[in-house]
């Protein structure tokens, strides 16, 4: 017998009056295949206050957001993000990009200020503003 994947549901996206914190953490419970259920299991909290964060009925205390972080396996800081991206899934997108990660060894043998003045020229050039001489 062949187990099929559970279809996960589309992320939520997020509008103006939905907090961040309550988008973040939907997505985030819905991309690690969560039912509400499970993540307050994972959290020692009663099914209802999941729903009541999720829907902004709940604010999360900090030590709410520990440990909501702790059974998504992301930090706190991934839970203010409302698209559900994590800062490694950021990482891993960035390093994907070939010019990107053939420029690693170099920019880190660099010096704070070089690293500055990289930056600089980089936004200049996007820019497309032309120094005058």
């Amino acid at each position: 017998m062949v187990v099929q994947p559970t279809p996960q549901p589309a992320p939520t996206q997020p509008s103006a009056n939905h907090l961040p914190v309550a988008l973040a953490i939907r997505n985030l419970r819905l991309r690690a295949g969560l039912s509400q259920r499970q993540l307050a299991m994972r959290m020692k909290v009663p099914r209802t206050y999941v729903s009541k964060i999720e829907n902004e009925k709940a604010c999360p205390t900090l030590s709410s957001l520990e440990r909501l972080a702790q059974a998504l396996h992301v930090r706190v800081p991934d839970l203010l993000n409302p698209n559900g991206r994590t800062i490694e899934d950021e990482i891993r997108e960035l390093m994907a990009d070939e010019f990107i990660s053939g420029m690693i060894p170099f920019v880190t043998s660099l010096s704070p200020i070089q690293r500055a003045s990289i930056v600089n020229e980089v936004r200049e050039m996007t820019l497309g503003t032309r120094r005058t001489a």
